[in-house]
């Protein structure tokens, strides 16, 4: 990633991407929760190649996937993209690790998997050894067998909506509730197109990567359409090989 001319070209370092992606400070009182989504897709929408991210990604765009997972304290993220991504829990890194502690976050950010349904494998590593214990979030009228399968896992299991389904806007500030108000979405589509038509989130980050895929791969959201567009602002972008780093927030 690169910020001078061709010949002078050279790579941001991690601390600068820090700087550049820092959640916004928050105001006097109490911090609002700020949701941020980092998605990628190609050229023609596609957010998606044979149901996984990782073929239309690349070495930057995963630095910057990294940052932004160093700058959270909870990742948010869908059950059907933990089990097409085989999610695993977050790690700690060391070149985060005064920051982290500067801003008073644990060694990791927390996974928080968003499920009506719990069909989850709890013998996985995301639930049997993550450094901070994943969190389940769902509907209070989720099976009870289910709920007490994660917890048992060792998962923190909260409630977000009256039936089975989760309310995006309920999610976050239950999310916010366990001292989480620095979260990032991964998705998936669905999952991102809820919170959009739920006004609830804050700010895009999006790798638009200089590939074409055609076939009928998912957009980055889904779901519901809202009335009227959302209209966000362009915080910044930047540029490597090709693949453009945007950031949009809200106004």
């Amino acid at each position: 990633m690169t910020d001078e001319t061709p010949d002078q070209a050279r790579e941001w370092s991690l601390a600068e991407l820090a700087a550049a992606y820092a959640y916004p400070k928050p105001a006097a009182g109490a911090p609002r929760p700020w949701l941020r989504a980092n998605m990628v897709a190609t050229l023609d929408g596609a957010a998606q190649h044979e149901g996984r991210s990782q073929p239309i990604s690349s070495a930057a765009d995963m630095r910057v996937f990294g940052t932004l997972r160093a700058l959270a304290d909870v990742i948010v993220v869908g059950a059907e993209t933990v089990r097409q991504e085989g999610y695993r829990p977050a790690r700690a890194r060391a070149e985060f690790a005064a920051a982290r502690q500067a801003a008073g976050q644990g060694a990791a950010p927390a996974i928080a998997v968003v499920t009506a349904g719990l069909e989850l494998d709890f013998s996985l590593p995301l639930f049997t050894s993550p450094l901070v214990p994943t969190v389940i979030v769902t509907g209070a009228a989720a099976a009870p067998d289910r709920v007490s399968a994660a917890r048992k896992a060792g998962a923190r299991v909260v409630f977000a909506g009256e039936g089975v389904d989760v309310d995006p806007a309920r999610a976050v500030s239950a999310l916010a509730g366990l001292g989480y108000t620095r979260l990032l979405t991964e998705g998936g589509p669905r999952l991102l197109g809820r919170f959009v038509a739920a006004g609830v989130l804050d700010e895009l980050c999006l790798t638009v990567s200089p590939m074409l895929t055609a076939g009928d791969a998912q957009r980055i959201a889904g779901g519901p359409s809202v009335a009227v567009p959302c209209r966000f602002a362009l915080v910044s972008l930047l540029e490597e090989e090709g693949f453009l780093f945007s950031r949009y927030s809200r106004p």
